[in-house]
């Protein structure tokens, strides 16, 4: 199969869901006219992909930026687009390496026998993306798929409706629409395709819609990736600097408004350092957002619905007794916007509606302890986050928690940045997900491992074959039936 053979596609908004289908379709048996592309093929494509992102890094910021209402170009092009880019340069380097065959060991009653595992791959790869990282959460997931050598359809949420026009107008300039495909719409035409028979699906989103998903997924038995999200909680060690704390604090929670599954939920501090954070904190806000309701580096929530459920939060935790700290460094109204300044909660308690729901805003309540174990049986009674983030530069004390916490991922004196490293595999346990991707884990999670043996002309089992009664029968029963 040629892979650069041009396809004709619809054009954007002329979605059904027959159309899903026959993609689908038309993906399928272009996979299998063509089931195992070189590595220069796969290379190759990740090139094409570089090439296009590249181009269109402009209109996929300014796109961003719209469906948002504000949203930091520069957040884009450095939490996104180079990520991606990034992802690009780790995959194009080590594929050749993954691709080989490994060489398995064969016993010694099947001896003179091979055996080893070839990577396969899968061959067409569903992704839906949410709306909070359109790019990266689109992207991220179809470097892994091409790097393993499949086809992938993308579905772009009806939320990014900028940006998932000029994804499609991009990828199709790169790609033949039988190898990459991006659908747009919501409603009938994103229930669709969580029913379509992929060969896998990568789901990124919420922990209720991804029961939904892998609900519909099972009508085909379509095995998932499933990247949710929860409370990512902060423990903060009696011992560290809180201005440390505060300023890392401050940058992930901050980032992209708090509208991230892996930024820090909520945290726990000391007793008696609250007071003290809050102050560290709010310089942290005055240096990096100086203002904020004019201000192109701060984002805003992505539409009315997600505002007004942090509005709720905050109605409902303030009816509760909970101490609601407003960092406004310039003193703006925030009426008419979707703008929501960094907000601290102290005083608040497990029933509050905040410390119940994932909060995916700018909002971060803060509770106290006297025993780290007391933190440790908390995090351990509710369902196991995507991250857990610990502050303390003692490694054996790190090792303390780690070793007595689930969770997707274990940060120490760091959070979210885990999420930009190429090596590192992405992924959460239990209810903030299953599967991997990134790092060598998308490469294996988007292959078939397919199991070989070869026997020579020699069949040595023809030596234990019935009647049971041979010298090597006995041979075995005292040797290796032990």
């Amino acid at each position: 199969m040629n892979s650069q053979t041009k396809t004709t596609s619809l054009t954007p908004h002329s979605y059904d869901i027959q159309h899903l289908h026959d993609v689908l379709e038309q993906q399928k048996h272009a996979y299998l006219r063509y089931p195992l592309p070189t590595a220069k093929e796969r290379i190759d494509r990740l090139a094409r992909l570089k090439r296009i992102l590249v181009k269109y890094q402009d209109q996929f910021a300014e796109a961003i930026n719209q469906d948002y209402g504000n949203r930091s170009t520069s957040e884009t092009k450095i939490g996104e687009l180079l990520t991606c880019l990034e992802h690009i340069k780790y995959y194009s380097k080590h594929l050749t390496t993954w691709m080989k065959p490994s060489k398995r060991h064969v016993s010694i009653i099947h001896q003179p026998a091979k055996a080893w595992v070839q990577y396969q791959p899968l061959g067409v790869i569903g992704i839906i993306t949410p709306w909070n990282y359109p790019l990266l959460l689109s992207i991220g997931p179809l470097i892994c798929a091409l790097a393993a050598g499949n086809h992938a359809m993308i579905k772009i949420s009806s939320s990014s409706g900028n940006f998932g026009r000029i994804l499609e107008k991009a990828l199709s300039e790169a790609f033949p629409q039988e190898l990459v495909s991006v659908t747009n719409g919501g409603g009938a035409i994103s229930d669709a395709f969580c029913r379509l028979a992929f060969d896998k699906l990568i789901f990124t989103g919420s922990t209720n819609v991804g029961k939904t998903v892998m609900s519909a997924a099972a009508e085909n038995l379509v095995p998932l990736i499933l990247e949710l999200g929860g409370k990512s909680p902060v423990l903060v060690h009696p011992s560290i600097h809180l201005r440390d704390v505060a300023q890392r604090i401050a940058a992930g929670k901050l980032w992209n408004a708090g509208q991230t599954c892996v930024a820090p939920d909520y945290m726990f501090l000391p007793k008696g350092k609250t007071a003290e954070f809050i102050e560290h904190f709010r310089e942290c806000v005055e240096e990096m957002y100086p203002d904020i309701l004019h201000n192109p580096d701060y984002t805003s929530i992505i539409n009315d619905r997600q505002y007004n459920r942090l509005q709720s939060y905050l109605e409902n935790a303030r009816e509760h007794g909970a101490q609601v700290v407003e960092i406004n460094p310039a003193h703006e109204t925030f009426s008419d916007t979707r703008k929501v300044p960094p907000t601290l909660l102290t005083g608040v308690t497990p029933d509050m509606r905040i410390m119940q729901d994932e909060i995916f805003g700018p909002l971060l309540p803060i509770m106290e302890y006297d025993q780290i174990d007391d933190v440790i049986e908390f995090i351990n009674s509710r369902p196991r986050p995507l991250a857990l983030y610990y502050f303390d530069f003692d490694q054996a004390r790190a090792d303390y928690v780690a070793q007595r916490t689930h969770s997707g991922h274990f940060g120490q004196n760091t959070v979210l940045t885990h999420v930009a490293q190429d090596d590192l595999p992405f992924g959460g346990v239990g209810a903030s997900g299953m599967g991997k991707y990134h790092g060598p884990e998308g490469f294996f999670s988007l292959s078939h491992e397919r199991s070989v043996m070869s026997n020579p002309k020699l069949y040595s089992l023809k030596f234990i074959l019935p009647p049971f009664n041979k010298p090597i029968h006995k041979l075995i029963s005292k040797t290796l039936l032990r």
